[in-house]
């Protein structure tokens, strides 16, 4: 099966349908659009393989996978549009990413959805946090004023050259100025053209309530289902009742490979060798055949010389 991460144009009739118009679609569905959060072009291909829709690009993953530090602002704009690009690459499935705050003003917001637009995403959140950010389920937040982040939005929405380009508008005004203050601050985020709205951070069932019935019908809502952070944990039966467009989960892949690795090297570590914990992995064969090793090789065999 061709995926964009191919290396060679599919020689089938080719889809007319583009990620970022997918996006769309997924997100208009009667049922929510589930989009597991991968931090680097391997997870994004297993979520593909998993059979998920949508992959999640996690700034907070990215950060942990990139620096092996906290989401608190390191990274820069460049190098998380390079981590998009490559997960970009490595899937035939839309790409949300976190633009965190579009890394400046107004003006470096045109620049941020430019480059996003550019590395092949199908649609980006950008969120109202003063410049150094932090994870939405940190403390010692604080937002910038609502007509400025208007202002981004805005910019954000005259950047895009493809209309199909998914914008998010994230407030996480919640944990600063309360619910109320986040509520009205997502309205005026969409009436600036956002095309869904992500209220980061409720931090009970009856608040996310709130969310999403003051809020429906204004734009598509995208909940973050954020493993071991500050929101409940609902069912997905719950989430679709209250009318969420999409989920994020944002980090269990990354809680996973830490889980994994740290097995493994304890195991390392005791025994003097991995041999007790390889019945638990993948295969080496198993392993480069995920990864595309037998499209390398049927290139090899065909490009060979005479």
């Amino acid at each position: 099966m061709h995926t964009v991460g191919d290396l060679l144009p599919s020689t089938a009739a080719p889809d007319t349908g583009s990620p970022r118009a997918r996006l769309r679609e997924l997100l208009a569905a009667p049922e929510p659009l589930i989009a597991p959060g991968g931090y680097d072009a391997l997870s994004a291909r297993l979520i593909e393989q998993a059979g998920f829709d949508a992959v999640y690009m996690t700034g907070f993953g990215s950060t942990a996978g990139l620096l092996g530090r906290p989401d608190v602002g390191l990274l820069t704009g460049t190098e998380m549009v390079d981590n998009a690009r490559r997960m970009v690459a490595a899937v035939n499935r839309p790409v949300i990413a976190d633009a965190d705050t579009g890394y400046g003003n107004a003006v470096n917001v045109l620049r941020t959805v430019a480059a996003y637009e550019q590395a092949g995403v199908a649609g980006i959140h950008l969120e109202d946090q003063v410049m150094p950010k932090k994870c939405g389920h940190l403390s010692g937040k604080a937002v910038i004023p609502t007509e400025e982040m208007v202002g981004k939005i805005r910019a954000a929405v005259a950047a895009r050259r493809d209309p199909d380009f998914v914008l998010i508008a994230r407030t996480d005004a919640a944990a600063v100025h309360g619910l109320d203050e986040a509520i009205a601050r997502a309205r005026r985020y969409a009436d600036a053209g956002a095309d869904a709205l992500f209220v980061e951070a409720p931090i009970s069932e009856a608040d996310i309530a709130r969310v999403a019935t003051e809020l429906r019908g204004v734009a598509p809502l995208v909940f973050n289902w954020a493993e071991g952070g500050r929101t409940p944990p609902l069912t997905l039966a719950r989430i679709r009742e209250l009318g969420f467009a999409m989920v994020l989960y944002p980090i269990g892949t990354l809680l996973a490979a830490t889980a994994g690795m740290r097995a493994l090297l304890a195991r390392l570590r005791s025994d003097g060798t991995p041999a007790a914990a390889l019945p638990g992995l993948p295969s080496f064969t198993e392993f480069t055949d995920l990864v595309g090793l037998p499209e390398i090789t049927e290139l090899e065999q065909r490009f060979a010389g005479a």
